[in-house]
């Protein structure tokens, strides 16, 4: 193992530590996300199973894996950087051997292992306990959701600069989760709304990673809309990596 993966596992057990004495944080990382699956199954049994592409084991499986991501990765972790930040953690981690990259990787592998950990038993659970076939493109939904920690990673970290505390990060990352629920196919499948917004829809930040997840679940989709999955990730993976270098806070502000 060389230095940097010795420095980021060495962050990450650190952080994985801290997650653990978080009540709060804790509680967003394991019992949320499957609070909000299964609130988004009996949300989606008011339609009938006609009504959605992937019937609604699948439809429940591919926004419940969704779901997990943005609570997990993006919720998570704005919170987490927060504390570290006002506690002066991160501060103090920058006068050590680790670069920055290092630091916020370091910050955000217990998140994702939790997120991929909770989508690996949701995957497996949910297709044993709802009958659901096993995903029909596997190399697929390994690619959604690796994009998706990387995508989300990122966007929690420059959503801290707008996160004056811990308290106000319940707020700050209310936009994005709900903008995601509705339109980027966690809560309501994009394939219900009007052609128009439908497509309006495909540019949102976290579309790109949802339209990868459907796909490797369900083996459906165009080559064309899965370029157009890839290229809007990458978009938003460069704005989000411009918007931490240029605007991410180590330290309070005074």
């Amino acid at each position: 193992m060389n230095a940097t993966a010795r420095r980021m596992a060495s962050l990450g057990r650190a952080e994985l530590t801290l997650l653990g004495r978080n009540k709060n944080n804790l509680f967003i990382a394991l019992l949320m996300p499957l609070l909000m699956i299964f609130l988004l199954r009996s949300s989606l049994g008011q339609m009938s199973p006609e009504e959605l592409p992937g019937g609604m084991a699948g439809t429940t499986l591919i926004g419940g894996t969704g779901m997990v991501l943005v609570l997990v990765v993006y919720m998570g972790l704005v919170s987490a950087l927060v504390a570290r930040r006002e506690e002066l953690v991160l501060k103090r981690l920058r006068t050590g051997e680790a670069t920055d990259l290092e630091i916020l990787g370091g910050a955000a592998l217990p998140s994702a292992a939790i997120a991929l950990l909770q989508c690996a038993v949701l995957s497996v659970g949910g297709a044993i306990a709802l009958d659901v076939p096993a995903p029909r493109r596997p190399d697929l939904l390994v690619l959604g959701l690796l994009a998706g920690v990387l995508l989300l990673a990122g966007l929690a970290a420059a959503t801290t600069a707008i996160t004056r505390n811990v308290e106000s990060a319940g707020l700050t990352t209310l936009p994005f989760f709900l903008i995601s629920a509705m339109g980027s196919g966690l809560m309501v499948p994009r394939d219900l709304l009007p052609d128009l917004l439908a497509n309006l829809t495909r540019l949102l930040p976290f579309s790109g990673v949802m339209e990868l997840v459907r796909a490797g679940w369900l083996g459906v989709g165009h080559t064309e809309d899965l370029l157009t999955a890839l290229l809007n990730t990458l978009a938003w993976g460069v704005l989000t990596v411009f918007a931490v270098r240029k605007w991410f806070r180590w330290e309070p502000r005074r």
